[in-house]
């Protein structure tokens, strides 16, 4: 049986296709039409799963569409009655796209599938999930737990915010929610646009600045802003916010309370207020994870708990659930997002609208390392780069591997496209711009020279699995980067007296260890261990790089620049490749370097895409 999932018309549009339960593929639209976040029906995604599978549309079973349109319009035209007549202009710009398209949302899906089968029987074959239920079913379907709490948080679905939901065999229930407009990801979002950031992508950025700053502002936020009970739940005060009626997260009142106004991006540069104000936001949100997670606890008895949402790429708030040892095990759903939401669909309308059974297997999950998007094969990378006008030698697996690691060792950036595109927003050695972790102005340089974005944002180490509790506080899987632990003590670095007086910024050029490409300024990093059974090949180059230096840790960033969407084709990863400063690619088998390169074909991608 073949379900195909899809999360469209909001942000992060996805496909995603389960064959038998077994999940065969999923992508985002982005990574096709080279537009961050795209949120256009997932045309090509859905064409790449197809052709994956082997089939076409007619051969689908069942289609589910990750959210209900009706009840989101239910709390729009709410939310503005309640608010009335404030957000009228607002509510004048929303109505005429709800009445356009979201409204009737079935016809024009209708239409997309033609587009695929002239006669698709979309009327038998098309089914609408809740949103959180579609977070809930990408967290724990796939997850290696046979029961299991699964706990969701977002800014908002149709109306849920935040969602408990019990898990057991191939049966999923929701327990408790929270709704609209009390929403953490919403909070965290409100200061994310107040710090001067792009909500829905600048989230990541808050959490990297977090480290610089103090939480000075917090129990201000929790005296005045947000009310946190003991069992996790919140209450928002909306006088402080513009997110339900307006144009804005947050309003003149939010920026009376803290003393300064929305800083603007374009004229303004980060102060330590700032930074101040990313560590207030991540503490209180690391509090009421951690408060939930207790009460989940407490009030199941469950021993493992599952997590997805946008919330949950909150990785630092994940590493402290994790070392308080609440739960015997958590997972989390490597694409936590919207875009996870199509993966979710697919599996809740496999399992629990079919009721099929669903196979655990003790300790492994069936993400397959979440490398679930187009490979390509050597004779086709070949073909394209020699279309695109580059030059590059062929090389064996041996070679390949090893002549990589020289150049890691060398302290070269790596552009590194192998095998199957990674789904959800971290790049896992499928699509990656590697470094070497020993560097002390690795991070910089990756930053400023090649990803062309803010100095302080942190790079994650990539580890051999075998190896990671020798270098890191953590003796366990962390195959999505979506854990933070830190660095054994026997790797740090002491601190001089006029370096632990540093504030802010100013932190970040001092090393913090014999990694410090991959340290953050509070010793923390960001962990993903590699798997010799979901990705040889990098396994490979590690254990190559260790050979060379003894460290088994690399660099590993997205394969992409500031604002681009992370490289799907041999052609994007060369045009990235000639747009920015990585000095050595590799594709397949195909190594290029940089000075061999035609210069005519050099681009310039540094203001290429829109701030992220």
């Amino acid at each position: 049986m073949r379900v195909l999932g899809l999360s469209a018309f909001y942000h992060d549009s996805a496909a995603a296709l389960v064959e038998d339960g077994r999940i065969v593929a999923a992508a985002q639209e982005e990574r096709f039409t080279r537009k961050k976040h795209d949120a256009r029906f997932p045309t090509n995604a859905i064409g790449y799963c197809l052709e994956a599978a082997g089939c076409g549309l007619d051969d689908v079973d069942r289609v589910v569409f990750y959210d209900k349109p009706f009840l989101k319009f239910e709390r729009l035209l709410e939310t503005y009655t309640s608010f009335a007549p404030r957000g009228f202009t607002s509510f004048r710009a929303a109505i005429p796209i709800w009445l356009k398209e979201k409204l009737f949302q079935k016809d024009l899906l209708r239409r997309e599938f033609a587009e695929f089968a002239k006669d698709f029987d979309w009327r038998g074959k098309l089914l609408f999930t809740e949103h959180h239920h579609s977070h809930a079913a990408s967290a724990f379907f796939p997850s290696p737990f046979e029961e299991a709490a699964v706990l969701t948080m977002d800014g908002v679905g149709e109306w849920t915010t935040t969602s408990l939901s019990m898990g057991s065999g191939h049966r999923l229930e929701v327990h408790k929610e929270l709704h609209f407009p009390h929403s953490l990801g919403l909070l965290y979002s409100a200061v994310t646009y107040y710090i001067g950031f792009k909500v829905n992508s600048g989230e990541y950025k808050v959490m990297g600045l977090a480290p610089y700053g103090e939480p000075k502002y917090a129990q201000l936020l929790l005296d005045k802003v947000i009310d946190v009970k003991e069992d996790g739940t919140f209450w928002l005060d909306q006088t402080y916010f513009d997110y339900c009626t307006g144009l804005r997260m947050t309003n003149d009142r939010f920026s009376d309370l803290f003393g300064q106004p929305v800083r603007r991006p374009d004229k303004e540069l980060l102060t330590q207020f700032h930074m101040d104000m990313a560590a207030s936001v991540q503490a209180v949100t690391e509090e009421i994870v951690l408060r939930l997670g207790r009460s989940i606890r407490a009030e199941t008895g469950a021993r493992n708990l599952c997590l997805a949402g946008g919330v949950a790429l909150n990785c630092v708030a994940n590493g402290k659930i994790l070392r308080e040892g609440i739960f015997d095990d958590i997972w989390i759903q490597p694409a936590a997002g919207d875009a996870g939401g199509a993966l979710g669909a697919a599996l809740a309308g496999y399992h629990i609208h079919e009721g099929r059974p669903r196979s655990v297997t003790p300790g492994k999950d069936a993400m397959r390392g979440s490398y679930l998007g187009p490979a390509y094969e050597q004779s086709d990378i070949e073909a394209r780069l020699t279309a695109a006008g580059a030059r590059f030698a062929v090389k064996t697996d041996e070679e390949m591997i090893a002549e990589v690691a020289q150049a890691l060792a060398d302290e070269k950036a790596v552009g590194w496209m192998q095998g199957r595109m990674e789904f959800g927003p971290r790049a896992l050695g499928g699509r990656s711009i590697l470094g070497d972790p020993r560097s002390p102005s690795m991070q910089k340089v990756l930053n400023l020279k090649v990803k062309y974005r803010e100095s302080f944002r942190p790079f994650a180490p990539a580890v051999l699995r075998e190896d990671v509790a020798d270098w890191l506080e953590l003796d366990g899987d962390s195959p999505y980067m979506l854990l933070v632990a830190d660095v054994r003590e026997e790797h740090r670095r002491a601190m001089t007296e006029e370096e632990q007086a540093l504030f802010g910024i100013d932190k970040l050029n001092v090393p913090r260890s014999s990694i410090p490409a991959v340290t953050h300024v509070d010793y923390s990093a960001r962990i993903q261990t590699v798997h010799d059974d979901t990705n040889p090949r990098f396994h490979a180059l590690l254990s190559a790089f260790k050979a060379l230096t003894g460290c088994p840790v690399l660099v590993n960033t997205s394969f992409n620049v500031r604002g681009e969407p992370i490289i799907c084709t041999p052609e994007d990863a060369f045009r990235c490749f000639m747009g920015s400063e990585i000095e050595v690619l590799a594709v397949g088998n195909c190594l290029l370097v940089k000075e061999e390169q035609d210069p005519a074909l050099k681009l310039d991608y540094k203001d290429a895409f829109e701030l992220d």
